[in-house]
């Protein structure tokens, strides 16, 4: 296919391209086909003798806990594992805290209003479950070391309707941001007027590397033990980018009394989980080590596409006044930064060629990026070959919106 040097040439490729989702790749799900193949091979008796068809055990097979707890180094007693996605975990702990409230304290809907902090640019979906579910939204401003914990700080001292606040600690989506020890320390012993505050402490990509030097962050259910705030963090995980998008293990970490409140109102809403899939995996898995194995794997599939990104960006903006972009060690995305006010025009115009990104503002609440500058690009699934033409179109249309206002 030729490489175009225009947008009009870009545009008459007619490319058909989605890249609006961090969706892995058929290459990247194909290195777990074996807990399809070999799915009845697996058996169905745990370790302890669980007959895992039937039901019970709502807080997960204990093996899972076990093994969720190797990887997110806590005691299996404050781990919980559920079913595949952790954006559920997370939309029922917020809803079982509206209706419900947190241990000891008022529903909080019975509380006024209820407001929560988001660092932008962040995640889209966590700001759909607080509009979804009413919570108003606060932004505040990101860093590569995490939020501007002077302004979050303040806030929470100050304002008593705020009860947490959504944290990426790990390549965050989709800054990829590594969150400092410092910004974790001060969020686990800042002063919050809420006696209820709550971190959402959402560990998507804690083994998803890009380069050959892993990076980490501190234990924030400790720390929070350690200033005196024991129940102030959940920590959410999953296997979903691990092994099978759609077909994970999901974990809810917390202290032991987060994990009794948990129970109580997870054994209202279901019966247990999936435990033949958190056996499945358990299996296939067996330790952190051979976690580490596959996502050494997924690695040497992703890194490609995020070097070709980043190279055509260097190619035909890099001289441009007004952008930037960052530089991932981790995660699924890059953040573009167009020139004030020529973010939705760039999507815009990218659609037009058949290239479907993340609508500009999708990173902020409400959908508002008052500057209209921030582009979520996602490399993962599209082929090697499509994301280095997608990357082109996307820096194309880029310098076509600026051209449009001469």
């Amino acid at each position: 296919m030729t490489t175009p040097a225009t947008y009009d040439e870009f545009r008459q490729l007619a490319m058909r391209l989605d890249m609006s989702r961090g969706k892995p790749s058929p290459e990247q799900l194909d290195l777990s086909r074996a807990l399809l193949d070999e799915a009845g091979t697996a058996g169905f008796m745990s370790r302890d003798g669980i007959d895992c068809r039937n039901y019970g055990h709502v807080l997960g097979l204990p093996e899972a806990r076990e093994f969720g707890a190797q990887l997110l180094e806590l005691d299996a007693g404050q781990v919980a594992a559920m079913g595949n996605s952790s954006l559920e975990l997370m939309h029922d702990a917020l809803a079982f805290a509206m209706l419900h409230g947190m241990p000891g304290e008022a529903p909080w809907s019975r509380q006024g209003e209820v407001a929560f902090l988001c660092p932008v640019p962040g995640y889209d979906r966590h700001f759909a479950i607080c509009e979804a579910l009413g919570i108003r939204m606060i932004p505040v401003p990101m860093t590569q070391d995490g939020p501007d914990m002077d302004a979050v700080e303040a806030l929470v001292k100050r304002d008593a309707s705020i009860k947490g606040i959504w944290c990426m600690p790990l390549y965050s989506n989709p800054s990829g941001a590594i969150w400092s020890d410092a910004t974790v320390e001060r969020m686990a012993a800042m002063p919050a007027a809420a006696s209820d505050f709550r971190l959402f402490w959402d560990d998507a990509y804690r083994f998803h590397h890009l380069t050959d030097t892993p990076r980490a962050t501190p234990d924030i259910v400790a720390l929070c033990e350690r200033a005196g705030h024991a129940n102030r963090a959940l920590v959410f995980a999953s296997l979903s980018k691990v092994t099978l998008a759609g077909g994970g293990v999901a974990f809810l970490a917390s202290s032991p009394r987060n994990i009794d409140w948990w129970q109580k109102h997870m054994s209202v809403r279901t019966i247990g989980p999936d435990k033949l899939n958190q056996l499945r995996h358990v299996r296939y898995l067996r330790d952190r080590a051979g976690l580490e194995r596959l996502m050494e794997k997924h690695r040497a599939l992703l890194r490609p596409k995020f070097d070709a990104v980043i190279e055509a960006f260097e190619t035909l903006l890099g001289e441009v006044p007004g952008v930037s972009w960052n530089r991932p060690e981790g995660g699924y995305f890059i953040s573009l930064y167009a020139p004030g006010g020529y973010a939705k025009r760039t999507v815009a115009l990218a659609a037009e060629a058949g290239l479907v990104l993340t609508p500009a503002g999708a990173a902020y609440p409400y959908g508002r990026d008052e500057d209209d500058r921030h582009l979520r690009i996602a490399p993962s699934f599209p082929s090697l070959d499509e994301v280095k033409l997608a990357a082109r179109g996307i820096a194309l249309s880029l310098r076509r919106a600026l051209e449009e206002a001469r």
